[in-house]
């Protein structure tokens, strides 16, 4: 949600930063809105006082024993009145909140101008690209010949875009997201959450995800909705909260399943586990001042990639431009892993700063010390990593010309201590 009082100060940055978005400027549109509410308010406010003298006025005529009727009679229009004014200002109100909740958080002043994924930034590469004496096969193609990943049976269950997968590489994705969860917990200081896989309405339109996401995102019969990421259930753990300044940076990550309709990927990725409706991800999330939250970004971008190192993964990190972000993020670095199958780089985790846009929906606040008032706290979330694809960027990576794949070392204890997964093992 937008600073409606930063609109009101400076609306010619407000229609900058949407047009960087490639939308078109709207800050006349809100201020209109925002006119009508405060002359609304404005009326029913002089409506509240005179409602407020009616009942002096009545309490003094019942005291010296006068006729009160005509007084009575006025005090009924009166709060006829106030009630008439009080919900055309609440409809205001919402028609403004409509509007905001609508718009997309505005880029930073270091983000690159661009609508799309052409315009990115290329920031680092790291680690070697791994070198073959065989053509390097895909992974749905390894996981198949390994006989340990089932997209036919999944979609005898399901439908499309769905996996079944057993034994080895049932137990490696599990090793993948505790490995992932330790090196977070133990050596990073985020706090391990189990939340919900469900949530309510509100918890998604915290995040940013409603309404504009909808159909991304699948709902249960009674209203409910899946979570597509477990950034909306961590986020909205300070929903309608005051923090204190002495406690930030929280710092939440959580190993969940996540659902994704993908509505808007029609023909993209269709073979194998890139893009899946069902899929297990390591999510980390901060809640930090505003003045912090530019490191924190860094730091827990940071936090990602040493999964990446730590899996001897070569990567890249790039800049998104401003029409390539999400709609909730002012600020995104996406981590690409290399995938020799694919012969390209591809995203495993994408690391947001959004500000105080998702505080402001949430209404998540901290009071800074020795101050009377309170401030939205600023909220980043990002993938550490997602486990489907990190398992992916594994088989592709470490594959052997006889159909095995190599574990890395640094899952070697969470297997058991098993150094390769065998055809048929």
């Amino acid at each position: 949600m937008h600073d409606l009082r930063a609109i009101r100060d400076n609306p010619g940055a407000f229609d900058a930063g949407l047009m960087r978005r490639g939308l078109p400027p709207r800050a006349e549109e809100v201020l209109a809105l925002d006119r009508t509410w405060r002359g609304v308010e404005t009326r029913l406010q002089e409506a509240q006082a005179l409602g407020n003298r009616f009942a002096r006025e009545i309490g003094i005529a019942k005291k010296a024993g006068g006729d009160a009727a005509e007084l009575l009679r006025q005090s009924a229009e009166s709060k006829n009145t106030e009630a008439d004014l009080a919900r055309e200002a609440s409809e205001a109100r919402k028609r403004i909140d409509d509007l905001l909740a609508s718009l997309p958080n505005l880029p930073t002043d270091d983000v690159p101008e661009g609508l799309d994924e052409t315009a990115n930034v290329l920031l680092r590469t790291a680690g070697a690209l791994p070198q073959f004496n065989f053509a390097p096969a895909a992974h749905e193609v390894i996981g198949e010949k390994l006989g340990m990943m089932d997209f036919a049976r999944a979609a005898k269950l399901s439908g499309s875009r769905f996996v079944v997968l057993k034994s080895g590489l049932a137990r490696l994705e599990r090793a993948i997201a505790q490995f992932m969860l330790d090196l977070h917990t133990s050596e990073f200081g985020y706090t391990e959450i189990a939340p919900p896989y469900l949530v309510r309405e509100e918890t998604a339109y915290g995040t940013g995800n409603l309404p504009k996401a909808a159909e991304d995102m699948f709902q249960t019969t009674n209203g409910m909705w899946l979570i597509p990421t477990a950034e909306m259930p961590l986020t909205n753990l300070v929903a309608d909260e005051i923090l204190d300044e002495k406690d930030l940076p929280l710092r939440f990550t959580a190993w969940t399943p996540c659902f994704r309709s993908e509505a808007g990927a029609a023909g993209r990725d269709t073979r194998g586990m890139i893009r899946v409706h069902q899929f297990n991800k390591v999510e980390l999330v901060s809640i930090a001042k505003p003045e912090d939250s530019a490191a924190e970004h860094e730091r827990m971008t940071a936090c990602a990639e040493a999964v990446l190192k730590r899996l001897g993964l070569a990567y890249r990190v790039m800049l998104l431009s401003s029409g390539d972000m999400g709609f909730a993020a002012q600020k995104t670095y996406d981590i690409e892993v290399w995938l020799p199958g694919q012969n390209a780089y591809r995203e495993i985790s994408s690391c947001s700063n959004c500000g105080a846009f998702q505080a402001r929906r949430m209404n998540a606040r901290y009071r800074p010390a020795g101050e009377k008032g309170t401030r939205p706290v600023h909220t980043l979330n990002g993938s550490g990593l997602a486990v489907g694809r990190t398992m992916i960027a594994i088989l592709e990576n470490y594959q052997r010309h006889d159909g095995a794949v190599a574990i890395p070392p640094a899952l070697q204890p969470y297997m058991g201590g098993q150094q390769a997964i065998e055809p048929n093992g």
